[in-house]
């Protein structure tokens, strides 16, 4: 494979096309990157292709998102648990024994299920912008705890504010070191995918099953503590969505936990992939991984 270049491809999952971005050589350790709300495998670009010297990377669209199949609520489950459920299948058919699991946003709840699921699997955790610890949940996310807690007309008219260009726009540029390194490409296409006719309701049930994830929490953190997964945080330290508060609760349990926080926002990426790559690259030959 070609170093530094991006292969696009789709994998048939229970009926389901997943698309999936694919860079480096099967040979070199994996790392699989799970995107966040309202993303997809296209915020992970520009670090693929400079991590893709020393790494095979996998880069997946959730159902739903993206390139991938977006069936309706009747036809798919839209809940955490599912997402969870499809991409391990997805992580089976592609025949991968071990990786490391770059994780932001919904990339979190997802991962974090496969991790604690499959510890055996797990080479590393890599964390941006993505929460497991009450202290991380940022008061932007009102709206959405509203609605979680009391699903009505009125509690729904508030949450949908969050499938609007302008909250799309206001989450790649707030926070950010200099929003004119923010290309516009990045959320006028989120918008596009957010914008397809019936996906508001599919965002909607997503929404709602989001407190599933708060549940999970002290699952998660006795994952951590048994386990003792090589992690590294990587959040944009000015996110108000999933602060920075919640980034540094990591080292709580697990102690050795990296913590190097980006000078940026909820999509530190757009500004800093090369800072990340650096990083990252350095923590995992840190920890053998190369």
């Amino acid at each position: 494979m070609e170093q530094g270049s991006l292969f696009f491809k789709t994998i048939e999952i229970n009926g389901l096309e997943i698309f999936y971005r694919e860079a480096g050589d099967k040979s070199k350790p994996a790392i699989l990157l799970l995107h966040g709300f309202p993303s997809s495998s296209r915020m992970y670009n520009d670090l693929m292709k400079n991590l893709s010297d020393s790494y095979y990377l996998i880069a997946p669209d959730y159902p739903g998102f993206g390139q991938s199949s977006a069936p309706t609520l009747k036809e798919y489950t839209y809940t955490f648990d599912n997402l969870a459920t499809t991409i391990n299948r997805f992580i089976d058919a592609l025949g991968l024994r071990k990786l490391s699991l770059y994780m932001q946003d919904y990339g979190g709840p997802v991962g974090l299920r496969i991790a604690s699921q499959r510890p055996e699997l797990i080479q590393a955790l890599i964390v941006q912008n993505a929460n497991a610890y009450h202290e991380g949940l940022g008061e932007a996310l009102a709206p959405l705890a509203a609605y979680i807690l009391n699903p009505s007309g009125e509690t729904e008219k508030a949450a949908r504010s969050f499938l609007t260009l302008e909250a799309t726009k206001w989450q790649y540029t707030d926070g950010a070191e200099d929003d004119s390194r923010i290309n516009p490409d990045s959320f006028i296409t989120d918008q596009y995918y957010l914008d397809r006719p019936g996906n508001d309701a599919i965002q909607l049930a997503l929404f709602r099953n989001y407190g599933s994830n708060f549940q999970l929490y002290e699952f998660w953190h006795a994952y951590f503590r048994e386990h003792e997964p090589a992690t590294l945080v990587i959040s944009g330290k000015n996110d108000k969505l999933f602060t920075a508060a919640g980034a540094t609760a990591f080292k709580k349990d697990i102690k050795d936990a990296q913590i190097s926080l980006l000078n940026g926002g909820h999509f530190v990426l757009e500004e800093h992939y090369l800072k990340a790559a650096s990083i990252i690259k350095n923590f995992l030959q840190d920890k053998g991984i190369k």
